[in-house]
């Protein structure tokens, strides 16, 4: 008795099973009509079932005749001309494709589009060898661009004997001894200059990139991404070579070893247990992250954030928002606004030749100013610059991005005199 009752119950599931899949086959069949899937793939499954395959080839009818007419052909005896039933699916198939597009003959090839071809530029249309002037560029009244001061003798002779000190200690310093000196942390890390560093360091300035990648891939047979730009000239080069003594970096920049390595406890590495002060006492924007040894909120972002077009109510990226903006004799759309009107008291620190960078950016494209402001972006914000006062500038209403800004630099970054 038992086993029947188990035998009547798996014919009952049996025979629910194929009344499911018959409803969920009809289904399929009514998606498929209406989709854009070719009906072939819907007819390969219904071999075994003479009514769906009928209705298949129905519907192939109504929107493909010649696929119909393939779907209908007996398997078992082919074709007239001799092929076969599937053949003749692939044929049929392949006369309702669109025609394939020829390819285009080099020699009558079109030109590029240069509305719409970003790396054109304000030259597109100008021969090679046209001579263009470039408009002027006015400065701005009331505002004075310093490059980063240099060194004077007594602090170059105050390095140069701070340099001899740590070298004489050096052949008696195990590396644990090293690793602790104070001036790897404040107060000692925030006076340090790069001289100091590299006395023990000296790998940074000399280290090169891999002649071979580990993929095989030679160094000079490829190009880095930085190798890409108008700023960057010669083969590959070290990150910190690359920040530090490449041409461009000594023209706009004046950067030290600590403006990024702050320096933090390497006992704790946290910025609330300092050993030189109490515990928890940190500012409310420390010096550091905890376990970073640099804070690239406060270094990198600085160079690297994204281009702020929210900021000044403009929509999309600087290479498509420049197009209108930007001529041969005026190459630079940045300075469409920045010349004269907004923002014009920019750059006075002491990591940035100010001057520099003014007469680079009016003597050159839009590209010197989107370097560092959006176009070496590796974050998807934007570094929140001081708002420092500009001539004429309007303060009966700060705007709502600008209300928690600081109107001045970090004290660190200060020029402590003008030239």
């Amino acid at each position: 008795m038992r086993k029947s009752i188990n035998l009547l119950g798996i014919l009952a599931g049996l025979g629910f099973g194929a009344l499911s899949f018959l409803a969920i086959y009809s289904l399929g069949v009514l998606a498929y009509r209406d989709s854009a899937m070719p009906v072939l793939a819907l007819v390969s499954v219904s071999d075994a079932d003479p009514e769906t395959e009928t209705t298949a080839a129905a519907l192939a009818a109504e929107e493909e005749p010649e696929i119909a007419k393939a779907n209908t052909i007996d398997p078992a005896e082919g074709n007239d001309d001799g092929t076969s039933a599937a053949e003749t699916v692939v044929l049929a198939k392949a006369e309702t494709d669109p025609e394939p597009v020829a390819e285009t003959d080099p020699e009558t090839e079109a030109e590029p589009d240069t509305e719409t071809d970003e790396v054109d530029g304000p030259y597109a249309d100008l021969d090679d060898d046209a001579v263009i002037e470039i408009e002027p560029v006015p400065y701005p009244e009331d505002v004075t661009y310093h490059d980063a001061p240099e060194p004077t003798a007594d602090e170059i002779a105050e390095i140069t004997a701070k340099v001899a000190a740590i070298e004489a200690k050096l052949p008696a310093l195990d590396y644990e001894a090293a690793r602790h000196d104070p001036i790897h942390y404040p107060p000692l890390i925030e006076t340090a200059s790069s001289a100091e560093c590299l006395a023990c360091h000296k790998e940074i300035a000399t280290h090169e990139p891999r002649k071979t990648s580990l993929a095989g891939v030679e160094a000079q047979q490829s190009l880095a991404w930085y190798q890409t730009l108008d700023t960057y000239s010669g083969p590959q080069a070290d990150f910190h070579w690359r920040h530090l003594e490449s041409d461009y970096a000594k023209e706009v920049m004046k950067l030290e070893c600590n403006f990024c390595h702050k320096g933090n406890d390497l006992r704790e590495e946290s910025p609330d247990m300092m050993p030189t002060r109490a515990a928890f006492s940190a500012l409310v924007t420390p010096e550091f992250t905890l376990r970073k040894m640099v804070n690239p909120s406060e270094t990198c972002l600085m160079c690297h954030g994204s281009y702020p077009a929210e900021i000044m109510d403009m929509e999309g990226d600087w290479h498509e928002l420049k197009v209108d903006l930007e001529y041969a004799e005026a190459p630079n759309g940045c300075l469409s606004c920045h010349a004269e009107t907004y923002r014009t008291e920019r750059h006075n620190v002491n990591y940035l030749n100010a001057a520099a960078i003014e007469e680079i950016a009016r003597n050159g494209t839009s590209d010197s100013c989107y370097g560092c402001h959006g176009g070496r972006a590796w974050y998807r914000t934007s570094y929140p610059y001081a708002r420092h006062p500009w001539p004429d500038m309007d303060d009966s209403e700060i705007p709502q991005w600008a209300v928690d800004r600081p109107t001045e630099s970090k004290p660190e970054h200060q020029l402590s005199s003008a030239p």
